[in-house]
């Protein structure tokens, strides 16, 4: 169980920060829906009817092509089913007899939004479209996506087919962490090998903000009439990594250029462990009265410029015995930004604290008992 000292360490442990003015509620863009997250921590910066079900169109092929690429045998070739690329709208091209990989398709699904990639990869991995979308749908309750409904692989319109741009945000923060999506939403354009026999063959890459704006490495875009225009992306800049996204809004591509310079200018990145206080435990007993407790590592964090507190919660005994060891494990400490947390860093011994020279270890009664009946019988 752990044992908080945040009690008694509290006036040390709390560090004058870096936040916004909350969430930045002045701020209005031409969406239905719009958000803003940090990705390192996946907070909040900017929401407007963040949490509002709608139309995402094509941005459902994150989904599909993260679970495609999670899937064992990405590299395998197969047959294509030729009912499920029989598809309407956008195409990369796949034909009855085509063979094929799920990173192929991976690929025709990020950068040219096939639908008909996306339902091939459906009917390989599930059997069917519709048992795929149940796929989605457990996939999405675990990465915390409350407010998602997917029917369809590709992104067309269906009655229960929705989702909020907070979701679609997590979903992305999800996605680009894998990888190999990484690796291809990112690019202007990839070759993708497949055909009847396969070869490869460019495809370009519909996301006009790996152009536009200078850090851009991702995600998605998406049309349907009913749906609008919807874009998915990320950018990094000096450490910082953001993910904006807007549903059913016109001009998107300035509107996430705007949102990504008001944002990367109002934050640093910060590496929390070195920021930390010094925390020393007593050591009982030991050659040393004290060993410091030094956090295992670096915890970078994109924090605000102006105003809150950064908070470090402390989970560690309140004295120690020897021998403690040189990077033994001590506890655990929270990283609060005002009332959120953002991090959480293990804790270890900075050095190592022997027994003292003249200990003499002292026998219990049950230790005497235990060797005199040896050496009785």
């Amino acid at each position: 169980m752990k044992k908080s000292i945040t009690c008694f360490l509290a006036a040390i442990l709390l560090v004058t920060a870096l936040t916004l003015p909350a969430r930045s509620e002045e701020l209005r863009v031409g969406a239905k829906g719009a958000v803003v997250i940090e990705a390192g921590t996946g907070r909040i910066l900017f929401g407007q009817d963040e949490h509002e079900r709608l139309p995402m169109a094509s941005t459902t092929k994150i989904m599909t092509a993260l679970l495609a690429l999670e899937q064992e045998g990405v590299d395998l070739a197969f047959t294509v089913d030729p009912d499920a690329i029989r598809v309407e709208g956008s195409s990369m091209g796949l034909q009855e007899g085509d063979t094929v990989t799920l990173e192929a398709l991976a690929i025709g699904m990020l950068l040219h939004s096939g639908n008909d990639a996306a339902n091939a990869a459906a009917v390989r991995i599930s059997g069917c479209a519709d048992a795929f979308a149940d796929e989605m749908n457990r996939r999405a309750a675990g990465i915390g996506m409350r407010n998602t409904s997917f029917e369809t692989p590709s992104g067309l319109d269906g009655e229960h087919h929705y989702s909020t741009a907070y979701d679609m945000a997590l979903l992305a923060r999800e996605a680009v962490s894998n990888q190999r999506f990484a690796a291809i939403c990112s690019q202007y354009k990839l070759r993708a090998n497949f055909g009847n026999p396969p070869y490869p063959r460019w495809l370009k890459n519909h996301n006009k903000l790996l152009s536009y704006y200078d850090g851009a490495f991702g995600v998605k875009t998406g049309f349907t009439k009913k749906a609008g225009r919807c874009l998915v992306s990320a950018a990094r800049r000096d450490g910082v990594e953001l993910i904006c996204v807007t549903l059913s809004c016109s001009d998107d591509w300035t509107v996430h250029q705007n949102l990504y310079d008001h944002f990367f200018a109002r934050l640093t990145a910060t590496d929390l462990a070195a920021q930390m206080p010094a925390v020393t435990l007593p050591v009982v007993g030991g050659a040393q009265s004290h060993v410091a407790a030094i956090p295992d590592g670096e915890a970078v964090a994109a924090l605000p410029n102006d105003g809150g507190q950064v908070r470090y919660a402390l989970y560690l005994p309140e004295f120690l015995y020897p021998p403690v060891s040189q990077g033994q494990y001590l506890g655990q400490a929270d990283v609060y930004l005002d009332e959120q947390i953002i991090a959480s860093l293990s804790l270890i011994a900075e050095q190592d604290v022997p027994l003292p020279p003249d200990f003499e270890e002292t026998k219990g009664i049950f230790e005497r008992v235990t060797d005199f009946i040896d050496h009785r019988f």
